[in-house]
């Protein structure tokens, strides 16, 4: 099963995403962990992406399309995978060509996520930098869950709610 889980920063996409990974087997991939992993290296790649993710912007469509595709190539994935943080955009979806099975979105508000984002205490979450990604999430995600909806895969889950409760939300919703 290909799930993607998809909500602003701080939406609780990671927490969610690790639950499942225990209750379903099937691993849990987020393009942020893979771009910190690759900001902790000394190469030019890891160099770049590491001034990215300190500036708040995004890292570039085909940059994230190349390592997401090496990461589902992996035999832990032949039995499917969960997607936090990609894709965001229609454009994005194009240059993955990955079918979802299911898409859950966690509903969120801007101010919830940035507490959230604050109190994790991440060298990247300055209250700027968070602030950028946000404004950035909220202009390009429209249309994506348009998408999925017209697919029908789509499940809206309130962000809100305790960790368990949302778990639930979307155990059911499978």
């Amino acid at each position: 099963m290909k799930i993607l889980l998809i909500g602003p920063q701080g939406s609780g996409k990671s927490t969610q995403g690790r639950l499942l990974e225990q209750n379903l087997q099937i691993p849990y991939i987020s393009t942020g962990d893979i771009f910190r992993q690759i900001a902790q290296q000394n190469s030019e790649e890891g160099k770049k992406i590491k001034q990215i993710l300190e500036s708040g912007q995004l890292v570039d469509d085909q940059t994230t399309a190349r390592l997401l595709e090496e990461r589902v190539k992996k035999p832990d994935c032949q039995n499917g995978f969960i997607l936090d943080g990609y894709p965001r955009n229609l454009e994005q979806v194009k240059l993955i060509n990955l079918n979802f099975d299911k898409v859950f979105f966690l509903n969120t508000p801007k101010e919830v996520a940035l507490d959230r984002l604050l109190k994790r205490g991440r060298s990247d979450d300055t209250e700027e930098s968070i602030t950028k990604r946000l404004t950035l999430y909220y202009q390009q995600t429209e249309a994506l869950l348009d998408y999925y909806k017209n697919q029908g895969i789509l499940a809206g889950i309130d962000g809100r709610g305790e960790i368990q409760s949302i778990q639930d939300e979307i155990k059911k919703s499978l």
